[in-house]
């Protein structure tokens, strides 16, 4: 059976950290939800539906085939949005709904054909064109739909445990100094060329630790499990970090808890960032702290859209778009939601909503020159080896157009 991973409408509660990836980019545990569809499924998807402004550069990052459905006549078609634990497994022609979401359907080539990236993202649409087909059902512990970025957050920790016991050994301990401290060192693994050094402690007794490739572990770093450090990561001397996982190539220091780094990214210095969401480029600088809790210990409201949305959680933090930096000092709030491609150095603490490509400072909210800040967005690149091609800086350029017609101030 082919597998066919589509984007819905639901992609728009999970901006800006997808302005720039498809909803099934997003990262929990040690990998994206596409990885984890792929996986439960045994098979890599043969095909990604995703929003046209993305085509182009979904198409260069990888080589699946992208909005153009097979022609077979059995095909498995997934929501991105899935954080998927077991196999779906759907009698041909079914669909399954939660609510007004179609999380997947098996569908012959006859129903497929009818589906295009703009029918999948208008829910009534969709539901008109597989309106024929028999209803059935997906348990939770199936599948969980992620609806808002900090059910990432909140999944992570659970998520890291589960994809841990997949793992039947502790990796390479040829790296491990003698004077660095694995507690509970059966649930600690360590790629090959990393190093731990000297006064390091990994502790495990209450969660998981994997640390990928290349990656290095200075002294004095504190981290405590579950937690998930990915290839090329460099963790600062003093850095203390717990339940949190960091994606590829991050350089980070200070207190990191309960929260996601795509990759890419930098927090070197002092400062705390908890129960948030960081995309890739970002760099926040040196004693940059977030809240992640309000003195009334009550639920977490977050700016979604130009509306004001009850978490419903005691613990959120910040959710960064990509290519956003700020400077020495800066706070932000409980809940917060900063755009894509901003600049925030004002010691004034922001708003809780701030616009992509916004220039916030003394002075006020000011726009970020899109031009100028790919201009940046190369440099920070190259400084990584990488360089963004051609698709990759037209994706750039668009958001910000695109970002003006969605985004609103709660």
């Amino acid at each position: 059976m082919q597998v066919i991973v589509f984007e819905d409408a639901g992609y728009r509660n999970l901006l800006p950290l997808v302005y720039s990836r498809a909803t099934f980019n997003l990262r929990c545990g040690f990998d994206n939800l596409l990885s984890k569809i792929e996986h439960a499924q045994g098979c890599r998807a043969s095909g990604l539906f995703v929003r046209e402004t993305l085509a182009a550069a979904i198409a260069d990052r990888q080589d699946r085939p992208v909005n153009s459905a097979p022609k077979e006549d059995l095909q498995l078609w997934i929501n991105g949005r899935l954080l998927l634990r077991k196999r779906i497994d759907l009698k041909p022609n079914t669909a399954a709904w939660r609510g007004n979401t179609l999380l997947a359907a098996s569908l012959d080539a006859k129903h497929a054909a009818g589906l295009t990236i703009d029918t999948l993202t208008d829910p009534a649409a969709l539901q008109r064109a597989l309106a024929d087909c028999e209803s059935a059902d997906l348990d939770t512990g199936t599948a969980e739909l992620i609806d808002y970025p900090w059910q990432l957050v909140h999944a992570n920790e659970p998520e890291i445990a589960r994809q841990f016991g997949t793992h039947e050994n502790k990796g390479d301990r040829d790296a491990v100094h003698s004077g660095a401290f694995l507690l509970n060192d059966s649930a600690i693994f360590v790629g090959p060329g990393t190093t731990i050094k000297p006064t390091a402690v990994l502790d495990a007794e209450n969660g998981p630790i994997y640390i990928g490739e290349d990656a290095t572990i200075g002294p004095h770093v504190s981290i405590t499990g579950p937690c998930y450090v990915g290839d090329g990561c460099t963790i600062r001397p003093g850095a203390s970090i717990s339940a949190s996982s960091i994606g590829p190539v991050c350089k980070v220091g200070g207190e990191l808890e309960g929260s996601i780094i795509h990759g890419y990214s930098s927090k070197q210095h002092d400062g705390f960032l908890g129960h948030s969401y960081v995309g890739e480029w970002v760099n926040l600088g040196a004693d940059t702290v977030n809240s992640d809790l309000k003195n009334t210990y009550g639920p977490v409201r977050v700016p979604i859209n130009g509306t004001s949305v009850d978490s419903g959680e005691t613990f959120v933090g910040a959710f960064v778009g990509d290519h956003t930096k700020t400077g020495i000092n800066v706070a932000l709030p409980t809940g917060c939601v900063i755009g894509h491609a901003c600049n925030l150095f004002a010691t004034r603490q922001p708003p809780t909503f701030v616009p992509s490509f916004s220039w916030l400072s003394e002075d006020g909210i000011m726009a970020n020159d899109p031009a100028k800040a790919l201009a940046v967005a190369k440099k920070v690149a190259a400084r990584r080896n990488r360089t963004l091609s051609a698709a990759e800086e037209a994706l750039f350029i668009s958001i910000a157009k695109t970002a003006l017609q969605i985004e609103r101030s709660p």
